[in-house]
């Protein structure tokens, strides 16, 4: 028995410097950057005051005033890039049986925007310890459980099928998107909506990550900060936004003659149990994933025309998975072009993911790959072709995208230009 091919007929993005997947992919394709002074709270007195904000106003995307009161941020991003997927997509979601569809939604740190916020307000601006409660607004509680995100994409929709979040940290946009694989592969659904989403620029998140030291604090030149494999880096630049997408069982997806972007071909993830922050130098784990997810999309290391790397903007990250594509791909990895788009959106954590699976079909679409931005000096231990500052036109056939997270996370993506 054949096993079911997979593909995506629908994307949706709300993204740093534009919503909408032709903003986002204008925006990318440009080499144009995205990051700024934070603006979603006064970030004066912290380490790093710099972000990849979202342009975003709900009523504006479209969402009711109850459902801008309902929903965190981050829900809000993933309804609305869900929204914009099905209607990419073409497919009438009432004319399916909605036992047969199913939903994956990625996030690191789910409603962390609305929690800090409540609190605030609960605890007189930190100066109570025994918060009132009264003071919450009434959906406070699914603030606190994450899969509220998930369970609001699934009703934009009437999915009555498999639904679940997924929280593997910044892995979390692919294994969403890569959970959703599986549920259709393996026959329990034939359309599914998956991506990831999170909103975590917020004091307590800039907080955490000031704490340990792992963001830019370049901010004299935020346009500039996040550099990945360049030199002169000093972190990662936080970002947000959310990523939605369409897939379906392939013999679906043609025979309403649907034009796929791609087909998610392979996919696979590794755990390095080695350090919640740490990575081994020689990449194994990362080097495993990739492998396996070739294996799976039936390519060779020779087949792969370009690679999406994680591409943060730290020194350990870069030269990591530096040393995976090379353990990997051997001397294919000196041959392909390798981009970060974080150099654009900043870093997303959770959803980054999903945002890059976006930049990855829509490269495969326009035959085009992004450039990595702000590369002025290469990182001597980082030495495969970064694509500098400008875009690329190329022969796109197969493209790899890779995710590493907090906890140590690996994960591998394989996407291929959609065949007969």
């Amino acid at each position: 028995m054949s096993r079911r091919r997979i593909v995506i007929t629908g994307i949706g993005v709300v993204a740093p410097g534009g919503i909408g997947r032709k903003a986002f992919w204008d925006l990318i394709s440009a080499g144009r950057t995205a990051t700024r002074q934070i603006s979603l709270f006064d970030a004066t007195g912290f380490r790093s005051r710099i972000a990849a904000e979202c342009d975003f106003d709900p009523l504006l995307e479209g969402l009711s005033p109850q459902e801008v009161r309902r929903m965190d941020r981050a829900a809000q991003m993933a309804v609305v890039g869900a929204r914009e997927a099905v209607t990419d997509s073409g497919l009438t979601f009432e004319a399916l049986p909605p036992d047969r569809t199913t939903v994956s939604v990625g996030s690191a740190v789910g409603c962390t925007t609305g929690l800090e916020e409540e609190y605030v307000v609960l605890s007189d601006g930190g100066r109570q310890w025994l918060v009132d409660h009264t003071y919450g607004v009434p959906h406070l509680y699914g603030y606190m459980v994450p899969s509220t995100i998930v369970s609001e994409v699934a009703w934009t929709v009437g999915a009555e099928g498999p639904v679940a979040l997924i929280s593997t940290g910044c892995t979390s946009g692919l294994d969403a998107v890569g959970h959703a694989v599986e549920v259709i592969r393996e026959g329990t659904a034939d359309v599914a909506l998956a991506g990831a989403t999170d909103a975590p620029i917020s004091p307590i998140t800039v907080a955490c990550f000031d704490a340990i030291k792992a963001t830019s604090a370049r901010n004299d030149e935020p346009d500039s900060a996040s550099r990945p494999f360049d030199r002169y880096r000093d972190g990662f630049v936080l970002g947000e936004g959310a990523a939605m997408f369409v897939l379906e069982e392939y013999e679906h997806a043609r025979r309403r003659g649907a034009e796929p972007y791609a087909e998610v071909a392979g996919f696979a993830s590794r755990s390095n149990a080695f350090h919640m922050t740490g990575l081994r130098p020689d990449g194994r784990e990362m080097a495993e994933a990739i492998d396996a997810a070739l294996r799976q999309a039936g390519r060779a290391p020779g087949d792969v025309d370009h690679i999406n790397a994680h591409g943060s903007g730290t020194k350990q990250n870069d030269r990591h998975e530096t040393a995976a594509f090379k353990r990997s791909l051997g001397g294919r990895a000196y041959e392909v072009p390798v981009s970060s788009i974080k150099s654009m959106v900043g870093h997303s954590l959770g959803a980054i993911g999903s945002i890059e699976i976006a930049a990855c079909a829509l490269a495969l679409r326009h035959q085009v790959v992004p450039p990595t931005a702000n590369l002025h000096h290469a990182d001597p231990e980082c030495d495969l072709d970064y694509t500098p500052l400008v875009a690329r036109e190329a022969r796109l056939r197969t493209v790899l995208s890779v995710g590493s997270g907090f906890g140590g996370f690996q994960t591998a993506m394989v996407l291929t230009a959609e065949r007969s």
